[in-house]
């Protein structure tokens, strides 16, 4: 039997991608399937009401929200390559796909004069 690679449940976390300050707004909105601009109104609204009484519980979630897991990292390349340097190119052949080169261009005129 395998494992599913997805939890059967939403996990509260706090993202790489779309961070402000530590990702606490952020990992809200994921959560709760909202904009996280929103929870960051939300939040700049409770401050205010509250008279900055509510700016403590953003470190006390920034401690207890775990990070998601870290992005795979690409894959290495060798710098001797030829393509370094260029996009990965998704093809069927193994092995570094040589560089082109075009010779000059030859200019084509329609002008029966020259």
């Amino acid at each position: 039997m395998t494992e599913p690679t997805v939890a059967p449940y939403k996990q509260l976390r706090r993202p790489y991608d779309d961070r402000i300050i530590a990702g606490v707004c952020s990992g809200l909105g994921r959560y709760l399937s909202v904009d996280p601009v929103l929870i960051r109104v939300a939040f700049a609204a409770a401050a205010v009401l509250t008279w900055g009484t509510a700016i403590l519980a953003y470190p006390i979630a920034w401690f207890l929200m775990p990070e998601e897991p870290a992005p795979a990292a690409p894959a290495w390349r060798d710098p001797a390559d030829p393509t370094w340097g260029h996009p990965m190119a998704h093809s069927t052949t193994t092995g570094p796909v040589p560089p082109t080169s075009a010779g000059p261009a030859t200019p084509t005129s329609t002008d029966p004069a020259a």
